[in-house]
């Protein structure tokens, strides 16, 4: 009889879950949630709307919207500019692309190199501090006129002449600096015990850093890696001071040619363009590390 009375407690409880083994005060609780979601959504989506259309009625009603609308959102000379800015732009997007792997080489070795122990590797530590030392004190603008300019009047065999590379080299010697700190903090960020363990195992000090230490490290800084480069992609095109025709110095000479100042707006949207999609991963590898670390 007891065994009767079990099978039929398991089947009044199975016939009171539904397909995917919800209870109904779990349907419950989950139909709360998604009301709530949907509440929270269309709140957003009002307010959002209601602040834009403030924001837009606070613009076009100011005494001075009419000259402001001419001068930097003309359609026509907006479009017009289009094809010279994005031909530019292909120059900042390769240029972006070729710093962003030297940098992440560069500021890699000089990271390892501020790490290494021991005093025979002393000045091996004290270059590496000296080099972060100079190029995070030195503005970027500064820095292109120093080596964009200063290189090629040197006259040396073997020296690029070419704006563009020499913008490239500006880039990568600067930004590698702050992401070798971020490096840095990420390799000193690991437990010294995953150091012994490696070392315990029998691993030589480069293969415990290659197979333990850099991997955790890399993973732990991506977020502000990443946010590293969505700057760089807005400072690439301070080339344009070197003469390259990026997008920003074709802006620049259409502007001259039209007195008009919305081929730079047009810049700025293709330059925010190109930043939303990086920014968006970032956020998401941070939320990603975030979550990763409350399920530790």
């Amino acid at each position: 009889m007891a065994g009767l009375g079990g099978v039929g407690t398991g089947a009044a409880v199975t016939k009171a879950l539904d397909t995917t083994g919800l209870s109904p005060l779990a349907r419950e609780r989950q139909a709360y949630r998604r009301s709530r979601a949907r509440r929270s959504t269309l709140v957003a989506l009002a307010s959002t709307l209601v602040f834009a259309a403030a924001v837009l009625f606070g613009v076009t009603s100011s005494p001075g919207w009419p000259r402001v609308q001419d001068t930097f959102l003309d359609l026509e000379v907006g479009w017009s500019a289009l094809p010279d800015v994005l031909a530019g732009l292909w120059l900042n997007v390769r240029v972006l692309v070729v710093a962003e792997v030297g940098i992440l080489v560069l500021g890699l070795v000089i990271a390892v190199l501020r790490t290494l122990r021991g005093p025979v590797f002393f000045p091996l530590r004290a270059l590496a501090t000296g080099y972060v030392d100079l190029f995070r004190g030195v503005p970027l603008l500064i820095a292109l006129y120093l080596i964009g300019f200063g290189l090629p009047a040197l006259r040396l065999q073997g020296v690029p002449t070419d704006v563009a590379v020499l913008g490239t080299i500006t880039l990568i010697l600067v930004y590698s600096a702050y992401v070798a700190e971020v490096f840095r903090a990420g390799i000193e960020s690991v437990h010294p015990s995953q150091r012994a363990a490696a070392r315990s195992l029998g691993l030589t000090h480069r293969q415990s850093m290659r197979l333990v230490i850099l991997p955790q490290a890399v993973r732990r800084v991506l977020p502000p890696l990443l946010n590293d480069f969505v700057a760089l992609q807005k400072d690439v095109g301070l080339i344009s001071v070197l003469g390259a025709v990026d997008a920003i110095r074709a802006a620049q000479i259409a502007s001259a040619r039209t007195f008009d100042f919305t081929p730079y707006v047009v810049a700025a949207l293709l330059f925010v363009l190109l930043a939303i999609p990086t920014g968006r991963i970032a956020d998401a590898v941070a939320a990603r590390a975030a979550r990763r670390e409350g399920l530790r």
